[in-house]
């Protein structure tokens, strides 16, 4: 594939989770989440987008949210259980992303807050206003208003390699959360 062609990145928000006697890490899904899980990837499914790779956090609520969601889909695309993407800064999700092979042309992120969020606003190169960024000005508005929910995805895009994936070159093209 050439590097010209758009590519798609899916930031992804681990569903709600529960809060037992365990470590954050091993936190797992809250029947709530679970439900939302399951939503959430027929809405993926609903966007058409054959995903090439998922890159998904390995705490025991992103595995599940994945798990559930991933069923929804048509072709389950390559995954890849990422260490980094737990407590990961935007910047060190980006540097997870430029290390993804220019054959994937669209690639889902199965993260947490508040680095998801975080990635969706600097990508498009500003805050998530109305007046900056670039893409949906529904999607700038929602994220500004109420926040990455849980089990809520941005669908971005930007045309290049994915070593030059940086802030400020990708566009916010949509954003999904289950109701509230």
């Amino acid at each position: 594939m050439s590097v010209a062609e758009p590519r798609r990145i899916v930031l992804f928000r681990h569903a709600k989770a529960d809060w037992p006697q365990v470590t954050d890490h091993e936190r797992p899904l809250a029947e709530r989440g679970r439900l939302d899980a399951a939503t959430a990837g027929s809405r993926l499914a609903d966007t058409g987008i054959p995903f090439d790779l998922a890159l998904c956090s390995t705490a025991v609520r992103t595995r599940e949210t994945w798990k559930l969601a991933v069923h929804e889909l048509a072709h389950r695309p390559k995954t890849v259980y990422e260490e980094r993407l737990y407590e990961a800064s935007p910047g060190e999700l980006i540097a997870v992303l430029n290390e993804t092979p220019d054959d994937a042309r669209n690639v889902i992120l199965v993260g947490h807050n508040p680095s998801v969020q975080g990635l969706a606003e600097i990508l498009p190169g500003a805050d998530t206003g109305a007046e900056t960024g670039t893409g949906s000005t529904e999607a700038r508005e929602w994220l500004k208003q109420r926040g990455f929910a849980a089990a809520g995805f941005a669908v971005l895009s930007f045309t290049g390699s994915w070593k030059a994936l940086e802030p400020g070159v990708a566009t916010l093209d949509d954003y999904w959360a289950p109701s509230e």
